[in-house]
């Protein structure tokens, strides 16, 4: 699964959701939490069910982020009858929680006859942080991402680039220990109209190893997909050593540099991606959290 950009969607606007499907977003995030006020939470869930094959209409993932607390059960559920494929879940940090709500989900995918959704955590205070590996290792976690506003809340900081450069890093280590996807810029994805910092940050990003990121607003879309995809050159550049690489045996100089065993792997992770993806995420075969 290729998640480069992942556009939140408020889903109790009629408006948002009409055009979701034209933004060209690998994912769309339809939001039951933030974006929605507590008055309208009720017919955001209700109109799940229409919504998340709206959304999906040119092939975007559907996910959907639900409500920490006691809405969560219900707008899980909700989410699986109405075939998304995942969710993401908010203010992530008990492992017993997640193991709960993924056995009340097994039960619903074992009725419907559907593949098992998938978690993408947000983490969102330091002890969650602290604990990121556990949270990781549960079946059904595709990936991580850090939720940069309510974690500098949590801190009592400014959701400066610098103070949530650390925790971010800290985050993905974490998921990458673990298999999983890493999700996220080094930075808040709040300020979303200089889309020149955006590119940047994205491209700063996807150099560290991180696989995608969310957006707020579709502008940002077309910048995460290009910064998170490899360009013509590394393309050029991977299918020239690979070449090359059918010839020799072991180690050899190309360009000045020396090829060995990981430079061979990154080079095979730049033109066969999808492979590369589809080992970083749990198994979907069954409404089950086998993996």
């Amino acid at each position: 699964m290729r998640l480069r950009s992942l556009l939140y969607v408020p889903a109790h606007s009629a408006r948002f959701l009409a055009k979701a499907h034209e933004r060209g977003a690998d994912a769309i995030i339809l939001d039951l939490e933030d974006a929605v006020p507590e008055a309208d939470k009720d017919v955001a869930r209700a109109g799940l069910s229409a919504a998340v094959p709206a959304v999906g209409r040119n092939g975007a993932a559907a996910f959907v982020r639900v409500n920490a607390g006691p809405r969560q059960a219900a707008d899980a559920l909700t989410a699986c009858r109405a075939g998304a494929i995942g969710l993401v879940i908010p203010k992530a940090a008990d492992p017993a929680a997640l193991t709960a709500l993924s056995a009340a989900l097994s039960v619903e995918e074992q009725r419907l006859g559907r593949p098992a959704m998938s978690f993408i955590l947000l983490v969102e205070d330091p002890a969650a942080l602290l604990d990121a590996r556990m949270l990781a290792r549960q079946p059904r976690v595709l990936a991580l991402a850090l939720g940069s506003e309510d974690f500098a809340l949590a801190l009592g900081a400014d959701p400066r680039p610098d103070v949530l450069r650390h925790p971010k890093l800290l985050l993905h280590y974490a998921a990458k220990a673990e298999g999983r996807m890493s999700l996220g810029l080094l930075r808040s994805i709040a300020d979303y109209t200089d889309l020149d910092a955006l590119a940047a940050a994205a491209s700063e990003a996807r150099a560290h190893g991180f696989d995608g990121a969310t957006c707020v607003h579709p502008s940002a879309v077309a910048a995460l997909n290009q910064a998170f995809a490899p360009t013509d050159a590394e393309r050029d550049w991977a299918a020239r050593v690979l070449s090359r690489a059918a010839r020799e045996t072991g180690a050899f100089a190309f360009e000045g540099r020396m090829v060995d065993a990981p430079v061979l792997a990154r080079a095979r992770r730049i033109v066969q991606p999808a492979a590369d993806e589809s080992a970083t995420r749990p198994s979907s075969e069954s409404g089950s959290d086998s993996r």
